[in-house]
């Protein structure tokens, strides 16, 4: 048998740790001779800490590794020792070194798992509750793994779409902030020296860098404690739901994050209910994890319905959100009794409609960030030259 204990050694230092033993006396006369004072000794393995963030990586190739190993046969407790040998991350290493003594000590898998909701979010314990209700866990797993698999291909198409704007206007503000604070103020005491009337846009332009050098002291913390109350104030209720509303409303990119939160709704829900999950329970889990407070709030309304007896489909089709056919599709899979089925039809095409869309939006936004950075860039540069083009008409009259 093996024993958690806690105990002092001889200077006083408490360690904690783990001993094989015939039984918890014998356990503890071997502690005694290592020169330990037992202070706490209990059957079973020690618990590690999970230090660190997991990566939602580390979850969906735990997930298929698992999936492969229950469906071959593995008994539960020897694949999460395998993978936990193999587990590359210390921090989700720890997690399931973890999952395996809770199970081995008589907990479901499912509750062991909800320990640890920076590992395994609800809908992940709702459907691996749902496989062990019906036995059919190797199944579940089959179907999880293809579901995070898809939803992390999803999350990388919106982030490199994403990735390349931020980038490029971040290099610009950095560009244009130096030409304004450190190149113009150069220009300025050349042209001081002229004696002449400086033109318009290169006066406003001066005046700009003047008044960023004389108060960048003053801004930096006005900006930094603005920009804390704006964080803080997204955390309430109000400012999320607000905050997604606007980004749903975005010109170009609302109409991607409108797709994605789509395909996401009908993956989620309809891996939900094709794995056994009830109706009422899967909306709940959707909502949860749906990532915008307008659409949490639209599945809230369709779980409401049916409670009184109503359809999913009305209180979608009143939130003014999803587009005709996917409220046509559902109502369908709603009449044929085949929704789960529809809600996976849904989410590939949306699947394939995002795609769509970031390889439409990274082509367009390119021209658009070189027009910008064009105006920006090429403003600065003109204003400085246009005395230039005075100070010659002066030297030639």
């Amino acid at each position: 048998m093996q024993f958690a204990y806690k105990a002092k050694d001889t200077s006083g230092k408490v360690t904690e740790g783990t001993v094989e033993a015939a039984d918890e006396k014998s356990a503890i006369s071997r502690l005694r001779a290592q020169r330990l004072s037992v202070m706490e000794i209990k059957q079973g393995a020690a618990k590690k800490k999970a230090k660190g963030k997991i990566a939602s990586k580390d979850v969906v190739i735990f997930s298929r590794q698992l999936s492969t190993l229950v469906s071959s046969g593995v008994p539960i407790v020897q694949g999460l020792t395998i993978l936990e040998q193999q587990a590359e991350s210390p921090a989700f290493k720890a997690v399931v070194g973890n999952l395996r003594t809770d199970i081995e000590a008589g907990l479901s898998i499912a509750d062991a798992m909800k320990k640890h909701p920076q590992a395994f979010s609800e809908l992940y314990v709702a459907m691996i509750k749902a496989g062990e209700v019906g036995g059919i866990l190797d199944t579940i797993l089959e179907r999880l793994s293809g579901f995070l698999e898809s939803s992390e291909a999803l999350k990388a198409k919106v982030k490199s779409a994403l990735m390349y704007p931020t980038v490029v206007f971040s290099v610009a503000g950095l560009i244009t902030i130096f030409l304004i604070m450190f190149v113009i103020p150069i220009f300025k005491d050349i042209f001081s020296s002229f004696g002449a009337e400086l033109p318009f846009l290169t006066r406003v332009i001066i005046m700009i860098s003047d008044f960023l050098r004389q108060k960048i002291l003053y801004m930096v913390p006005v900006i930094a404690v603005g920009v804390w109350l704006f964080k803080k104030w997204m955390k309430t209720e109000k400012g999320q739901e607000k905050i997604d509303e606007i980004a749903l409303k975005l010109p170009v990119f609302g109409i991607l994050l409108k797709k994605v939160a789509i395909a996401r709704f009908t993956r989620t829900l309809g891996t939900l209910i094709k794995s056994g999950v009830p109706i009422l329970q899967g909306l709940e889990t959707v909502a949860k994890t749906s990532g915008n407070k307008i659409i949490e709030k639209a599945i809230n309304n369709s779980r409401d319905s049916i409670k009184e007896g109503g359809r999913i489909s009305d209180p979608l089709k009143k939130a003014n959100i999803f587009p005709p056919m996917v409220i046509q599709m559902i109502s369908v899979g709603e009449e044929t009794g085949g929704l789960d089925n529809m809600l996976n039809k849904i989410a590939d095409f949306y699947d394939q409609e995002v795609d769509t869309a970031v390889k439409g939006l990274t082509s367009m936004i390119e021209p658009l960030i070189i027009v910008f950075l064009g105006i920006v860039i090429g403003t600065i540069v003109i204003a400085m030259f246009m005395p230039m083009f005075s100070l010659g008409e002066m030297v030639s009259g």
